[in-house]
């Protein structure tokens, strides 16, 4: 019996042993850890912290035992000594430079007094400005420099030591910006963005030194140059590497040609010879014989071509750029056809299928409204009047910007129905019969034109015919407009012009003033301007009609120790907006920021950093559109107002008719106005039709920023429009007032409330 129950357990043997060890040995090792433990916790001035790698110990403080290293983050407490002078942290301006980031590319062209106006002029207006950052350098400049190039001049026209002070000028102020150098002369057409590209897959780590290698003339034969006709490239830590030896170059190196010197430098003090290939990138280029004709090059490698040299004349440059941007245009369509065949040929494998297959194929579908007030509406045109005018008008001369865009667009649909049917039909435009056109801000500005053509077939007979077509003008890449760097630390100018019509609104405004403004120290002044009308200025002496505003002003500047607000008193019939600035722009210096404010605008912090930020010296002026609310009356009807604070731009809207808020520059308005007063002369009743910002529109090159702002809130108020001002300032004042009483579905329900209680 035994053998046979032994034989039976036999299988399980193995499981049953492996078991009971196992549970041995847990057993075993967790008395030895509550043995351990307890022996830890006697000291009262050690603990434990476990670790998974392990135990360690720490001492009471926090801080690891010797020879043990600690692998726990701890926060450690900011802690500044009293008795040390507090210094202040100085960051940079741009996080870029606190990262260390370097700007990918800078250029130089080599150029000479001889061929400044000519071919240096030529490389300018074709390819710098696809490059972030060029620079002309010569020995000599000639008398004028030309419009729109930055030029150096070093004031010596012999090569080497042009080369060399290059070199120098360029370590000395871009060798810490630039991770890339580009060196060309201007007798050489390069293709910029193929320059760019070329950078971008290069590493900037190895010292690199890339152009067209040549061989030196009875030198060794494996060492190179590159050619300077043809440019070439240098990297900035090639760059650090050679400016140490430039002063040794230019004493021990005799050469002739200033690309020879170069490439003999950086052989002999670095060891490292030019290459044409260099990471799997080839550096291109295509030198030109005499008497060649650009539009008929078709080789490869004239296509393929980085730089090409020698261009004799500025006529030869700019056949090039015409030649290379219409191979780099017939390239972007030939992608563009492909990419459109790879999505038909994957339409169908998506859910949508063949219907979610949008025209034209690659841009965004067509904006769907969710609502009819989202309905994006159609422009009607002609191809002389235009049926939605800018003024509001029902139809206004089709001119500017406006006509060569219909121009266009017929231009455009007529070539694409001559390409797409050519040789058996060829079209020719009769008459625009109606045009249509919208943005949609999803995809670009959208066409419909129905055009009369005549077709012509291959035999010659012709016939008239009307035909529908749609165009999309896609939104093309977006562009970052570099802007000048501005701060929120510019003081404002506060300037409030009054009248005897604005005395109930004073109070308000100064309330906010000192409360928005005083209280929070924020960097703003305010000067009033009072506005008396000759029958008053005459009794100022007996009534002072701003006597209660003086008042107020009074008691401020009481309460607020260091705070003065100074006024200036003005007589006149026509309160001219231009005619006033013109008063307190003398009294101010060139460098204040003005804020030109009217009764009615709530002063904040948030928007007075706007006006800050969104205004910039000699380049931008800042026109916002306040948000005005509706009449309490017609909206509300007695009933209690919205005090949320996420309605409180529900009951009104933003005043597109009222340009009386401004911030500007003292020295951008005294420049427009110099401009302004030669063009008109001794005649000043024209600055009676003008106001500040018409100033700015014809006499200044300022870019006009005018944007809504929420922050600037208006309460409701009927605003009184003086008769004697121009007839489009007291219309737009009318249309303003009008336009600011209520919605129109409120104004429907007042006018049905009013009938229903006439009815009754």
């Amino acid at each position: 019996r035994l053998a046979a129950l032994l034989a039976a357990l036999r299988p399980v043997l193995p499981l049953v042993l492996g078991l009971s060890l196992g549970c041995s040995l847990s057993l075993l090792r967790a008395s030895w850890s509550r043995s351990g433990g307890e022996e830890q916790c006697l000291g009262a001035a050690v603990r434990t912290g476990a670790l998974a790698g392990g135990a360690r110990l720490e001492v009471a403080d926090g801080r690891p035992g010797p020879g043990h290293e600690d692998f726990r983050p701890r926060i450690v407490p900011y802690y500044r000594d009293p008795n040390k002078p507090y210094k202040k942290v100085l960051r940079t301006r741009y996080i870029q430079t606190e990262l260390g980031f370097h700007e990918r590319l800078f250029v130089a062209v080599l150029t000479s007094k001889a061929t400044l106006n000519t071919l240096a002029v030529a490389v300018n207006k074709t390819v710098a400005h696809h490059f972030p950052r060029l620079l002309y350098f010569t020995g000599l400049r000639s008398a004028k420099v030309p419009h729109g190039m930055v030029l150096v001049a070093h004031g010596d026209e012999r090569p080497i030591w042009l080369m060399y002070e290059t070199m120098h000028y360029i370590h000395q102020h871009f060798g810490s910006d630039y991770d890339w150098f580009y060196i060309m002369q201007d007798d050489t057409y390069a293709q910029a963005e193929q320059v760019k590209a070329l950078v971008t897959h290069l590493s900037i780590n190895q010292d690199v030194y890339m152009g067209r290698a040549e061989e030196f003339i009875g030198g060794d034969e494996q060492a190179r140059y590159c050619h300077g006709g043809f440019g070439y490239l240098i990297s900035r830590s090639l760059l650090l590497k050679l400016h140490p030896h430039l002063d040794s170059c230019r004493n021990e190196i005799l050469s002739v040609r200033p690309d020879e010197w170069l490439g003999r430098c950086i052989i002999d003090f670095l060891g490292i010879t030019c290459v044409s290939q260099l990471q799997g990138q080839h550096y291109h280029t295509y030198e030109l014989a005499k008497n060649t004709e650009p539009e008929k090059e078709e080789e490869e490698e004239f296509q393929a071509a980085l730089a090409v040299h020698p261009v004799s004349d500025m006529t030869l440059m700019y056949r090039l750029h015409k030649r290379f941007s219409r191979i780099q245009l017939d390239k972007a369509y030939q992608e563009i056809q492909d990419l459109q065949m790879q999505i038909r040929n994957l339409t169908s494998l998506t859910p949508a299928g063949e219907a979610g297959l949008t025209w034209p194929v690659g841009i965004n579908a067509p904006f769907l409204p969710k609502s009819r007030f989202e309905v994006i509406s159609w422009d009607y045109f002609t191809e002389q009047h235009l049926f939605s005018c800018p003024d509001g008008s029902p139809k206004c001369e089709l001119s500017g910007a406006s006509k060569a865009d219909v121009s266009e667009i017929i231009e455009s649909a007529l070539e694409q129905l001559n390409s797409r049917y050519q040789p058996l039909l060829r079209f020719s435009k009769r008459q625009l019969l109606n045009g249509y056109r919208r943005f949609d801000p999803t995809r670009g500005m959208e066409y419909t034109l129905d055009l009369l053509l005549e077709a012509v077939t291959q035999k010659g007979h012709s016939h008239v015919l009307a035909k529908r077509v749609s165009l999309v003008r896609p939104l093309s890449k977006v562009e970052i407009i570099p802007m000048p760097y501005v701060t929120e630390a510019t003081r404002v100018q506060l300037v409030l012009p009054l009248t005897v019509q604005d005395l109930d609104f004073v109070a308000n405004f100064l309330d906010m003033f000192a409360m928005n403004t005083l209280d929070t120290h924020d960097n703003a002044l305010l000067t009033l301007l009072f506005i008396y009308h000759p029958y008053d200025a005459q009794r100022v002496s007996q009534v002072d009609v701003f006597a209660g505003v003086k008042a107020m002003v009074g008691e401020l500047e009481k309460r607020y120790a260091d705070v003065k607000i100074p006024w200036i008193s003005v007589k006149t019939e026509v309160p001219s907006q231009v005619k006033l600035m013109d008063i307190v722009s003398k009294k101010h210096p060139v460098d204040t920021l003005f804020f030109l404010a009217s009764v009615w605008t709530e002063i904040n912090m948030e928007f007075l950093n706007r006006c800050r930020m969104n205004t910039i010296s000699n380049w931008q002026v800042f026109f916002p559109v306040h948000f005005q609310e509706f009449n309490p009356a017609l909206v509300y009807r007695g009933e209690q107002t919205a005090s949320s604070g996420t309605d409180f731009l529900r009951d009104g809207h933003f005043d597109r008719h009222s340009f009386a808020e401004a911030c500007f520059y003292n020295s951008d308005y005294m420049t427009a106005r110099t401009k302004l007063a030669a063009d008109i002369l001794d005649r000043d009743e024209v600055l009676e039709s003008m106001e500040v910002f018409d100033v700015f529109l014809h006499y200044s090159g300022l870019h006009l920023f005018r944007a809504v702002e929420p922050g600037l809130v208006q309460k409701y108020a009927l605003r009184s429009c003086n008769p004697r001002l121009s007839e489009e300032l007291y219309h737009r004042c009318v249309l303003s007032n009008l336009e600011g009483l209520a919605s129109r579905s409120h104004l429907a329900m007042a006018l049905f409330e009013q009938e229903q209680a006439n009815s009754t």
